[in-house]
């Protein structure tokens, strides 16, 4: 295929966007399932105990109810079999605030939820673990050998060499992932088997993890979920949601339909867990680090352990002979933590970017500069070389682009009234991989047409999938993009990887571009001819008057790329305007540099960017779920209290992809920026409110009160 005919690296437009923004795109609850009944979710009310009466006469007997499902009567099910968080209705024992306790099942939605409000419950309570800050100072070490200590050389005993150091606490808190579309499912059972109309990041995941709960082979089960309406790693793993749904549908014998409410969502799909994160750095005089200490302590549920990485950043990010990269977890009475967009990294490099900044104002040194100073020539975690590295590209592009040159090296002297005008810059990183995904190719001849399907098992959580594998078929195959159709979020179609740890590109078109190669090479050897130019698979599919031809893909990622250390990086830069009478912050610009490889398509790639920038800004500046340590609860329980940023809330965002060519990662040399689009972004803007004010706040959201 000519350059100019090629689909892989322009800026077209979403395939599904037509279906998005008509109204056409199913989402888990849009199946119009005949006959269909509403369940509603009933919550515990304390964050320790056991119940002891649980009094559901009056709901039965209300009107359209069809059943009250509870730990008295609630099947058995496998509790180890992968779902998170518990709460399945096996036990009297209640270990969070919120766990579910039953579900009511009726003939409308709004009978269920009066039903629901109808049951009595008594507990015999217990002193409950739900002060994170008394907890804190016990914490231990976590249960998990993937999060032991990292040392490398004598961090502590080298401070003492240090000519400058730094030694400060950052503290970011517990965030909530809230996608557009809550969490959701249609349960419809078919004899044995059933079928989940459910948004799922990982289908074959959610497959796997419902087949073992309900006690069934993996083929029982179907997961359909060609639509996601966001997830941001909440919709990664699965929750009791998905199978309470299923065994309401089994009880009443009818499909049934169960959506979280937003406020249920709080307390039911996990969220990132606060982390107080203590940094030391030790440097030269001229900046060269010496030594580097990442301690953090953060909390989990008090039955099951998930710790997000935040040190992973700083392994990486630069040179430093020694370091000391720690953990220490709290067990609490909470909904269990899971994966939230940029697990790790983006709170660990609010942590290690802030200090890195004030680190350069305490040497007197440009930011920029100690960054490069410090800038590893491999991997300094495992001694790896790295596939590429750009972060160098990155900051220089950057700050041209930006006009660095004119920040204010003085903080609090950029004064325009009562305007503080601030710069900031922070660094950031997520690793790139290439995880086991298969593909089906079909293809159809009609007149001088070729048209292709495309089977992955792959989803598409709204980041553009659909569009950039269709691009990789056209490309693959010779043919249009429009005779390109794409079958997606099923797992009756070829397993795939998830889209989760911005795997989900790399995954998925290589996959599809490895089917593309095979069906070409498969037809050119059923042609019998020889060939000076390698055709398309369209024209051998012309030529040889072949009507219909398919086959399958298993894509592994290249064995060499294990040798090698593959990372996306960026650099971000913010400008913040500070009203110095009500501390106020806006943040006026924001740009954004990555490095990821190839970029399949620069305008579903900008949107993923932007996205991220735009979660870090509510990050930086308003993001917070508060819980109520008397009760375990969160206070904060809907989007009038837990501020999202809107569109008055975001200035100007601009996004630039630097030109890098790796194909050690993948054959594609595609990396991922789902994750990376958030990470270094709360710090950049918190260095730019320094840089504003001269007020170095280091816990997160940055609010007024803070500044004043």
């Amino acid at each position: 295929m000519e350059e100019k005919n090629k689909s892989i690296g322009k800026a077209v437009n979403r395939i599904d966007g037509i279906l998005k923004i008509t109204g056409k795109a199913t989402y888990a609850t849009d199946y119009p399932i005949k006959n269909m009944a509403f369940a509603v979710i009933f919550k515990s009310t304390i964050a320790s105990g056991t119940i002891v009466n649980l009094d559901t006469t009056s709901a039965e007997q209300a009107n359209g109810v069809l059943a009250v499902i509870t730990h008295k009567n609630a099947p058995k099910l496998n509790e180890k079999g992968g779902i998170r968080g518990g709460a399945l209705l096996q036990s009297p024992e209640i270990l969070f605030y919120g766990q579910h306790i039953g579900v009511v099942v009726a003939e409308t939605f709004e009978q269920a939820r009066h039903a629901a409000h109808l049951i009595k419950v008594d507990y015999q309570k217990k002193e409950g673990k739900t002060d994170f800050e008394k907890l804190a100072t016990s914490a231990g070490a976590p249960k998990g050998k993937e999060l032991a200590d990292l040392i490398r050389g004598d961090a502590l005993g080298m401070l003492d060499t240090s000519a400058v150091k730094l030694e400060e606490v950052y503290e970011t808190p517990i965030e909530h992932h809230h996608p557009m579309e809550p969490h959701s499912t249609i349960a419809v059972w078919e004899g044995d088997k059933v079928v989940l109309y459910n948004g799922s990041q990982i289908i074959n995941g959610a497959q796997a993890a419902a087949a073992e709960t309900l006690n069934l082979k993996p083929e029982q089960v179907r997961i359909v979920s060609p639509f996601i309406g966001g997830g941001f790693g909440s919709k990664g793993g699965q929750w009791a949601n998905l199978i309470l749904t299923a065994v309401a549908a089994k009880v009443v014998s009818r499909p049934v339909k169960l959506a979280l409410t937003r406020q249920q969502m709080f307390n039911s799909v996990g969220l990132r867990q606060q982390n107080i994160q203590r940094i030391i750095l030790g440097a030269s005089k001229d900046g060269k680090l010496i030594s580097l200490v990442h301690q953090t302590t953060t909390q989990t549920a008090i039955d099951s352990e998930f710790l997000e990485p935040c040190g992973d950043c700083s392994k990486v990010m630069y040179e430093v002979p020694n370091a000391l990269i720690s953990y220490k977890v709290a067990p609490m009475h909470m909904m269990l933590p899971t994966y939230t967009r940029g697990p790790g990294k983006s709170t660990g490099s609010f942590a290690l970017e802030s200090a890195m900044d004030e680190l350069a104002y305490k040497l007197q040194m440009d930011p920029i500069e100690l960054r490069i100073k410090n800038e590893p020539q491999k991997d300094p975690s495992n001694g790896k070389p790295w596939s590429s590295r750009k972060t160098v590209e990155c900051l220089k592009e950057g700050a041209k682009a930006f006009g660095w040159a004119n920040r204010k090296v003085v903080p609090g002297s950029n004064r325009v009234g009562d305007v503080l005008i601030g710069y900031g810059v922070a660094c950031g990183t997520y690793p790139a991989r290439q995880r086991d995904s298969s593909a089906v190719i079909k293809l159809t001849k009609s007149g001088e047409n070729v048209f292709a399907i495309v089977e992955i098992a792959a989803s598409d959580l709204g980041t553009g999938t659909n569009t950039i594998l269709a691009q990789t078929a056209a490309d693959g195959l010779g043919i249009p993009l429009v005779h390109v159709t794409v079958k997606l979020g099923d797992s009756d179609l070829p397993p795939a990887a998830g889209s989760v740890g911005s795997v989900g590109a790399a995954s998925f078109a290589n996959a599809v571009n490895d089917a593309c190669t095979k069906i070409t090479d498969e037809l050119l050897a059923r042609s019998a001819k020889q060939f000076f130019i390698r055709p398309t698979a369209y024209q051998l599919m012309v030529s040889e008057n072949i009507k219909n031809y398919q086959t399958r893909v298993d894509a592994k990622a290249p064995k060499e790329a294990e040798q090698y250390s593959a990372h996306s990086f960026n650099a971000n830069f913010a400008e913040v305007r500070v009203n110095a009478l009500t501390g106020m912050v806006k943040v006026t610009r924001f740009l954004a540099v990555t490095s990821a490889g190839k970029i399949l398509n620069p305008k579903t790639a900008r949107s993923q960017i932007i996205g991220g920038n735009v979660w870090g800004i509510g990050m930086a500046l308003s993001e917070e779920s508060v819980m109520d340590p008397r009760w375990g609860n969160f206070a904060t329980r809907s989007f009038g209290d837990y501020h999202v940023p809107a569109n008055l809330d975001v200035g100007k965002l601009d996004a630039i992809f630097i030109n890098e060519e790796d194909k050690i990662p993948n054959k594609m040399g595609v990396k991922g920026i789902g994750e990376v689009g958030i990470v270094g972004v709360a710090a950049a803007i918190a260095n730019a409110i320094f840089n504003a004010t001269g007020k170095r706040i280091r816990k997160l959201p940055i609010t007024p009160d803070k500044l004043i």
